[in-house]
């Protein structure tokens, strides 16, 4: 876990890489329940018999599942200290390169690609990309844009 001391110590990490996650497997249930909170019941994501039959063999996550753990993996990668607080401001690309299988192990790689001053504090782009065990190329490449405020 790398611990980020305030902004100023943020900025003297432009383009690094903030660290990789530990690898967390992504079950049926894990998709289900996902499906279930958000209402998409894509045959492709939750009925395991009709998804032998597509291209992938089995069902497969859903990529708003894989962006929405960004959240999960940032925490077990890298934290802040000394600022008055952060918050999501959204996401410039996101795209999804290649499914994650059922059963796959997903893990984030978290890059501070670039900052930018803005009143009161910092915004930060970082880079997430998601890789599976095993995987050629990324299942998911976000940028995520946070906004981090100087103590108070």
């Amino acid at each position: 876990m790398l611990t980020i001391n305030g902004i100023d110590d943020l900025k003297t990490r432009e383009g690094q890489e903030l660290g990789v996650s530990a690898w967390k497997t992504i079950d049926q249930a894990s998709i289900d329940a996902f499906a279930q909170a958000t209402g998409d019941h894509q045959f492709i994501h939750v009925d395991p018999e009709r998804a032998k039959a597509t291209p992938f063999g089995g069902t497969i996550a859903h990529g708003l599942f894989t962006l929405s753990l960004g959240p999960v993996f940032n925490e077990e990668i890298w934290t802040m200290e000394n600022v008055a607080f952060a918050l999501n401001y959204g996401y410039e690309k996101v795209r999804f390169p290649a499914p994650v299988p059922v059963d796959s192990k997903l893990r984030m790689r978290a890059t501070l690609s670039e900052i930018t001053d803005v009143a009161g504090g910092v915004q930060l782009r970082v880079t997430q990309t998601f890789e599976i065990d095993g995987g050629v190329k990324p299942v998911c490449v976000a940028e995520a844009l946070v906004r981090v405020y100087g103590e108070q």
